[in-house]
């Protein structure tokens, strides 16, 4: 079996967004490899976050990777819009959608690192 290396990612929730491209630099500098970025909408979750236009300019910022977790209704609506705004990695809940394999192959068709996440009362046979 393969070691898996540790990432770590830093959140963009956790920062001051006054100074996000400041705070990006300091993680650079600590060896972050990859930024964790949020999206939620307000009805999949009850919190509203950060879009696309955040995410366009965090990707101007860095060269990290960007790590974009959805937690919004209808992913497969939104998922061209974030990887043109610079999302390496699209995060997509198994329970936003009925057709995950279609959203990931989506993202996937797009040159996107695709991953699923799963809320933790979700069944783990769904």
């Amino acid at each position: 079996m393969k070691k898996r290396e540790i990432e770590i990612a830093p959140s963009v929730l956790a920062a001051d967004l006054t100074r996000l491209g400041e705070q990006v630099r300091l993680v650079e500098k600590a060896g972050a490899t990859v930024i964790h970025f949020d999206v939620m909408d307000g009805h999949f979750v009850p919190n509203i976050s950060m879009g696309v236009p955040v995410l366009a300019s965090l990707r101007k910022a860095t060269s990290l990777a960007l790590d974009v977790h959805l937690m919004i209704e209808r992913p497969g609506d939104f998922v061209e819009a974030f990887v043109d705004a610079g999302a390496d990695r699209l995060l997509i809940h198994a329970e936003a959608t009925p057709h995950l394999n279609r959203v990931l192959e989506q993202v996937r068709e797009l040159k996107t690192e695709a991953g699923v996440a799963i809320n933790p009362a979700t069944p783990a046979m769904m």
